[in-house]
């Protein structure tokens, strides 16, 4: 765990647990994921970035790198850049493990 990006969650006031259990959710989802903070955030990768997480008002940010390789069936993903989109969590129940895990797993590899 890299303690600049535990400091980053541990400062996210009414985000920290949302951004505690995505966190724990990545690790569990890919085994080999290293933390980094960069880009003022915490971005998560295996042999490249694959995730990062940021706070905002009322919600945490999880974005994607390279999102062609998550089946967004329910058009959760947000944003128009060219290789990164993201989803808004708002609450604790908002986080779905199962999807979650699945997206994690492809935009890893």
């Amino acid at each position: 765990m890299n303690p600049h990006v535990t400091a980053y969650i541990e400062n996210a006031g009414a985000q920290q647990e949302m951004m505690q259990a995505i966190r724990q959710l990545i690790h569990e989802s890919v085994p080999n994921a290293t933390e980094e903070f960069k880009w003022s955030r915490p971005v998560f990768r295996s042999d490249k970035d694959f995730a990062y997480l940021k706070t905002a008002k009322g919600y945490v940010s999880l974005g994607f790198f390279n999102f062609q390789k998550l089946n967004d069936t329910q058009n959760l993903l947000q944003g128009t850049g060219k290789d990164m989109r993201h989803i808004k969590i708002k609450s604790i129940a908002d986080i779905n493990s199962q999807l979650l895990q699945e997206w994690f797993k492809a935009a890893s590899v």
